[in-house]
This record gives C-alpha cells, structure tokens and sequence, in this order.
C-alpha cells in the first residue's frame, strides 16, 4: 500500500474545507485505506471536472450499455448535465483509488455509510458496481443488490481522469487489456 497524507489541507481546494470537515475527511481517508485502498483524497465539489460527452464513452464504447442496472442507460437514469446538478449541492467528500474494482466499491460504502452514521444522510457513493460476478441485468433480471448498487464515477458525467489527475493519482488509457487498471470510487459527503 502507498502512503497517503492524512493532512487534507495539503490537498487541491481543501483550504476552503472547515476544520470540522477536515478531521472527518481525515478519518475516512484512514479508514478507506485501512479497507486496503491504495489511495484515499478529499475532495472540494470544484475539484469535480464535470463533462457530459462521458455519456458517449458509455454508448459507444462499452459493451454493457443497455443491460445493467446501474448504467446510465437504464429506464430513469438521469442525465449527465442532470447528474451534474445534484452533486453540484455538495460541498466534499472523499475519492477511493484501488487497483481492485471490489475494494475501491467496499471502501466507498463503508465511507458512505459512516458518513450517513455522523449525520451526513445525504452521503453517496459512485463506484463501478462489482457486487455480483455477472449483472442480473445481463439476464433482464431484477437487480439483486439494489441498495449497494451505485452508478460508476465517470457514468454521471465526471471526467474522472481530470478529476484524479489534480490530486496526482494514477490513471492512464490501458493500451492492453491485461495492464494493471485503476479503480475510482467517490463518496460524496456534505
């Protein structure tokens, strides 16, 4: 595992965070990375690079559009710019960065719940769904884990490779499906 600072104020537009905010975004970066993430940030809402040409990367690009429950393809999903709107009434939270799909997920639900627990009942993870070895939606089944089921971080409309890269996380454009890849979950908190 790699080091993380605890010392959120060192991170991009954490100074506007109050320290109240600050001592908990510290101590769900603690606990994400004790969950095995590799990574673990706070974020400000300005930190999130927002662009609805994401949903294009979703249509055309990946073989599960149409099919699972948490794409944004689904019957009354919300659109990216709609998306946009809601998380736009956060103030912060927490990315999860792991090179395991499960963990980053597990890490996030964990920082959600927790957060509901302190009084944030608004709390809400995005993370790549990698609750069920195959989606029942694949099947046109009903979704089996609708309460942990979240749409992925870069499903509403954030560009998750402008987001990461201010806070010098990696990611970059697999040229091979058997590199190593990156997984990214938000919680957002307040």
């Amino acid at each position: 595992m790699l080091s993380v600072p605890l010392d959120c104020s060192t991170m991009p537009g954490q100074d506007a965070m109050k320290k109240e905010s600050r001592t908990q975004a510290n101590q769900f970066i603690e606990m994400a990375t004790k969950l095995g993430a590799d990574h673990a940030v706070a974020f400000k809402i300005d930190d999130i690079v927002f662009d609805s040409r994401t949903i294009l990367k979703c249509m055309f690009g990946c073989g599960d559009w149409g099919r699972g429950h948490t794409c944004p393809s689904r019957p009354g999903s919300l659109k990216p710019w709609e998306y946009e709107r809601i998380f736009e009434r956060y103030s912060w939270g927490i990315i999860v960065h792991s090179t395991s799909k499960s963990t980053a997920q597990e890490a996030s639900f964990a920082i959600e719940r927790e957060a509901f627990l302190m009084g944030y009942y608004f709390a809400f993870s995005l993370s790549d769904c990698a609750l069920c070895s195959e989606c029942a939606g694949f099947r046109s089944s009903e979704c089996v884990n609708p309460k942990k089921a979240r749409p992925a971080f870069h499903s509403v409309g954030i560009d998750v490779f402008k987001t990461v890269h201010q806070f010098e996380l990696p990611l970059k454009t697999l040229r091979d499906e058997n590199e190593q890849q990156n997984w990214y979950s938000a919680v957002f908190i307040e």
